[in-house]
């Protein structure tokens, strides 16, 4: 029997979208890994906004894993907080068939083009993916980390403890009738920030983040989102990854995770 490969990370079934087995999580393969989530919200935000005159962009959004997000069909509400011309504020709720799993809150800022400024020039250009580090990449089941994204190190390595500089690229849409948006692939890369800086070993330790928060300066430029990403760990069972995020021309942002740390 031929095995069908995912062709997008969710599709639509009515007003709800069916996760593919490639949004799973590296803890559980019966939960989603925050990312695919973070970046399907992200759309459904960006959707609500789409004809704003003047355009608007997302400025910063905070993501709340309620609970681990299950790959059962999800439906998405998104709501205005607020409705200025120069400034929106947008929540978004996710749920399955027993309430919600996610929500998030994004500002939305006027887009204007007023001055051209000097930028953080971006770290070491993304090589091509290498093969061997997707073979690094494999989990025992198919996972957002190892299947939906490419990752090439330019500073640290796979599972080895450290901060370290990755660039990301997603192999697939986040919906087959959509393409993937700037800020969608940005919010999708930001997630992995205390993945490939851990400073605890994946097989003895627990360290997963309940939220996101990514802060964007402006959307990336092209496929490729850079992660300089460091842990901080404390002794309370309570650590925090920070990123800095660049594209191929500069710093484009920052995220941060709340994470919580305990023995498998």
């Amino acid at each position: 029997m031929i095995r069908r490969v995912p062709s997008a990370l969710y599709t639509r079934d009515g007003s709800r979208y069916v996760p593919s087995e490639w949004t799973r999580s590296p803890w559980s393969p019966d939960s989603q890994h925050g990312g695919a989530p973070a970046a399907l919200i992200v759309g459904a935000l960006e959707a609500h906004v789409r004809d704003a005159d003047p355009p608007l962009q997302v400025a910063r959004a905070t993501f709340e894993f309620v609970k681990p997000v299950p790959l059962t069909p999800l439906s998405l509400r998104v709501s205005s907080l607020r409705s200025g011309a120069r400034v929106r504020l947008l929540e978004a709720t996710m749920s399955d068939g027993d309430g919600v799993v996610a929500r998030a809150r994004c500002v939305m800022l006027r887009v204007a083009d007023l001055h051209t400024w000097d930028v953080v020039p971006p770290r070491e250009a993304p090589p091509a993916p290498d093969p061997s580090l997707k073979e690094q990449a494999e989990w025992p089941w198919e996972a957002f980390h190892s299947h939906a994204m490419d990752l090439v190190f330019v500073g640290g390595e796979w599972l080895k403890s450290g901060p370290a500089t990755v660039w990301l690229r997603m192999r697939v849409p986040v919906l087959d009738d959509e393409p993937v948006s700037p800020a969608q692939r940005a919010c999708a890369a930001a997630d992995f920030g205390n993945g490939v800086s851990a400073v605890l070993p994946f097989g003895k330790w627990l360290f997963i983040n309940p939220d996101l928060t990514v802060y964007l300066e402006r959307p990336p430029n092209g496929e490729w989102v850079c992660l300089d990403a460091r842990t901080y760990l404390t002794s309370n069972g309570i650590a925090m990854a920070e990123s800095e995020l660049f594209d191929v021309d500069g710093r484009i942002g920052r995220s941060a995770q709340s994470l919580l740390v305990d023995k498998l």
